[in-house]
Order: C-alpha cells, then sequence, then structure tokens
C-alpha cells in the first residue's frame, strides 16, 4: 500500500526514561517483523550532539544527548493495526493525546514537530511550503542561535537561507541552514 503524503502524522510515544533507545529499537524490530514499513513510517529518539564539558572546560569529544527523556517520535498512518503495534511494545507506557477508553490518540501538528525534527538535524521538503522570503525568523541553531531576522533567500537543493539580521546597528545578510530556522 503506498503512502499518501496527507496520511502520516506524528505521534509522541511515552516510555521508561533512560529506555527511549530500546523502546524505538523493540519498536522497529516488530515493524519489520509484522512488515509494517509502509504504515509506521519513522521512529526517532530525538537526540543531539553536544560537546563535553569538564570543569567548565570543552574538552573536544562529543556525547549524544536526548533532548526529551522519557518519550520517542514515531510517523505513522493512524491504522488500528498500527495503534495496536506501538502501544503493545515493550517499554511503551503511553502515548501522548490518548485518553484511553479505546480511543486513538491525537497527531502533533506539523508547528509542533519541526522544530524538534530541525533540532536533530533532520528536514522534509514539506517543511520548506511554510517558509516564504520576507517571514520573520528565529536562528536556533549554530553560532548565530538566538538573533532574528527576515528570510531574503531560500535554496531548497542546498537546504541554505539567507536571513536579514541587524549586527550593530547594520543590516547583515546571513546564510543558515535551513533546519536552523523557526517561523515567529
Amino acid at each position: 500500500m503506498p503512502v499518501e503524503l496527507g496520511e502520516k502524522q506524528w505521534f509522541i510515544v511515552n516510555t521508561y526514561s533512560q529506555h527511549e533507545a530500546k523502546t524505538a529499537e523493540n519498536l522497529r524490530k516488530r515493524i519489520t517483523s509484522l512488515g509494517m514499513q509502509d504504515t509506521i513510517i519513522r521512529v526517532l529518539v530525538a537526540e543531539q550532539e553536544v560537546d563535553v564539558v569538564k570543569e567548565g572546560e570543552k574538552t573536544g569529544k562529543k556525547k549524544m544527548v536526548n533532548l526529551y527523556p522519557g518519550y520517542i517520535f514515531v510517523e505513522m498512518i493512524m491504522t488500528d493495526q498500527a495503534w495496536y503495534v506501538v502501544r503493545n511494545t515493550p517499554g511503551v507506557t503511553g502515548i501522548v493525546g490518548s485518553s484511553g477508553g479505546g480511543q486513538k490518540p491525537t497527531p502533533v501538528t506539523r508547528e509542533e514537530i519541526e522544530p524538534v525534527l530541525k533540532r536533530m538535524g533532520i528536514s522534509d521538503p514539506s517543511m520548506y511550503d511554510r517558509y516564504a522570503v520576507g517571514d520573520n525568523v528565529k536562528i536556533i541553531g549554530g553560532p548565530l542561535e538566538g538573533t532574528e531576522g527576515k528570510i531574503i533567500s531560500i535554496d531548497k537543493e542546498t537546504g541554505a537561507c539567507r536571513v536579514e539580521t541587524v549586527f550593530f546597528g547594520r543590516s547583515t545578510p546571513v546564510d543558515v541552514e535551513f533546519k536552523e530556522i523557526k517561523k515567529i
């Protein structure tokens, strides 16, 4: 069954803290063994690489840090079978937005999941549709993190954006990666 773009949605799955990777792996194995790759598309643990700091100094080493302890993110087409497989996977304690009583959970909105994906370095073509030249954005990653500006160009091929921002009282264009901006 081919996946229709409008059908797949993101859901937040509760798990035990510090067991996110194991739960995600359990779910991936179930997806493969049950042949559900067309229904349950992606399973992500929101991790980001950070510098290791010891005694106030960077060590030059990096480590992966879980951005959302106790949660994994699942992109799927919500069917009875997909819902059953996810909620009955070892390590899953619930699905955010499910009120119980057999009621299916509500998906996460595109606006809510996009910053999570971008922090992990993931962007997909559908994200570009929400941005246009002239939009005000905030830079959420890289050396210019926290800076605000206006988009003056977007290159979908390379994933680069040119943002006009103000430095020392002067309007200055800066190049940033698409994954490093969010709309304000």
